[in-house]
């Protein structure tokens, strides 16, 4: 047998304890918020140790983490050591998750399986890559080939905030700085590209009043209505600044929250609405930033009585592709090619990830793990998010080939 074809078998034998250990992450909530994801981050340490993969455990101070909006944070890494020589290939997935939300119909905690198709929260984004990056691992350790370089695991809790907190505090207290990076995907593409993402909360102050003599107040709902419409209104002018980038169209802009008034008989006084710009790559976001706060300024010059404050809460860089990550696209499309019998292409997505956050700091990186074509099939961030176990098997056998490929002593 070929090694590649001694991988994939051993990565067939041990399939049923792939799935199982996945199943065990699904079951333990990291919901964010609130983010109490310290107890998956032990969790997660113990089933690695009971595979011989020891995890750092590394405990971001309580006071960061609070400050930041949540409750507690352990990211991981797991370092294994070869021979000298080859690259250090760092593999990163997130196990924070946005809430499960209504409308399931399996447990967003048990992990079923059904049909081929785990169901749960974060079975596909990204717990799914905790099992496809551990096994790719445990699979090419078995192999007992020569090899060179090295492997690390990243296991992180914090992309639903930024990565802050996960990769970017990790790399910032210098507990890691690899030379390659996958970060956790999709199947069918290698993403070399995406988005950035600034994201605003605006403040909108009238006057509270009494609403059966509303002439004494200001009222702050119909001031941030005047400022939804300006800032819709700059929809239309980004669908005519289109992206070089395959996978990715458009700049958008979208209010995600509002919230305000204090009863239905009061003149709302204040008003805070939140707002999130995605920014394509080619696009500056000094620039992208500045143009917004003028549409809130010239807005609230327009409205006596009215003022608006504005704070930055995300600025998510967008990801370019760095020339060294070749080696690694490469790979991953060639094994992908074989393993799932179609050409796997290199594409950009409009999310934002942590792989942002590597890149700013010069680390050639692709994205590409277990999971269907679209974000839409694998209903992430919706109910009834599941994951195509045929999948998760044949992502771990591109993922242990290419490891194998990058690090195989000459």
């Amino acid at each position: 047998m070929t090694p590649y074809e001694t991988l994939d078998a051993w990565i067939e034998d041990h399939f049923n304890e792939e799935v199982a250990y996945l199943q065990a992450l699904v079951r333990v909530p990291t919901d964010t918020p609130p983010g109490n994801n310290a107890p998956h981050a032990e969790r997660t340490a113990e089933l690695l140790a009971a595979m011989g993969l020891p995890a750092e455990r590394h405990a971001v101070p309580e006071a960061e983490v609070r400050d930041y909006g949540l409750t507690s944070l352990t990211n991981l890494i797991v370092r294994r050591r070869y021979a000298e020589g080859g690259p250090v290939v760092a593999l990163n997935a997130h196990g924070d998750v946005v809430p499960p939300g209504e409308g399931w119909t399996h447990d967003p905690y048990g992990g079923d399986v059904v049909q081929g198709q785990l169901y749960g929260r974060a079975a596909a984004v990204s717990k799914s890559d905790f099992a496809t990056y551990t096994f790719a691992l445990r699979a090419l350790e078995a192999l007992s080939l020569p090899l060179r370089g090295g492997v690390e695991l990243h296991f992180t809790y914090d992309e639903e905030f930024g990565g802050e907190l996960g990769p970017g505090w990790l790399l910032k207290q210098g507990l890691t700085c690899p030379d390659l990076l996958l970060a956790a995907g999709f199947s069918y593409q290698v993403v070399t590209a995406h988005n950035g993402c600034l994201q605003m909360e605006v403040t909108v102050h009238g006057k509270m009043a009494h609403a059966a003599i509303p002439d004494t107040g200001v009222d702050a709902l119909q001031a941030a209505v005047t400022l939804l419409q300006a800032l819709y209104a700059r929809n239309a002018v980004y669908r005519g600044i289109t992206s070089k980038v395959p996978g990715i169209s458009h700049p958008y802009l979208n209010v995600g929250r509002i919230e305000g008034g204090t009863n239905t008989n009061v003149v709302p006084g204040k008003v805070v609405l939140k707002l999130d710009r995605r920014m394509i790559p080619e696009e500056d976001p000094v620039v992208v930033e500045q143009e917004i706060r003028d549409v809130i300024a010239q807005t609230a010059a327009r409205l006596p009585g009215i003022t608006m404050d504005i704070r930055r809460l995300l600025l998510a860089r967008a990801l370019q592709p760095l020339p060294g990550n070749q080696p690694l696209v490469e790979a991953l499309q060639r094994h992908g090619q074989a393993v799932f019998g179609e050409p796997i292409p290199t594409s950009g997505t409009p999310l934002y990830t942590d792989v942002r956050l590597y890149g700013e700091h010069g680390i050639p990186a692709a994205i590409y793990g277990a999971g269907p074509r679209t974000v839409l099939e694998s209903h992430a961030k919706r109910a009834d998010e599941r994951l195509a176990l045929d999948d998760l098997k044949r992502a771990t056998q591109v993922v242990a080939r290419t490891l194998f490929d990058l690090l195989q002593a000459p």
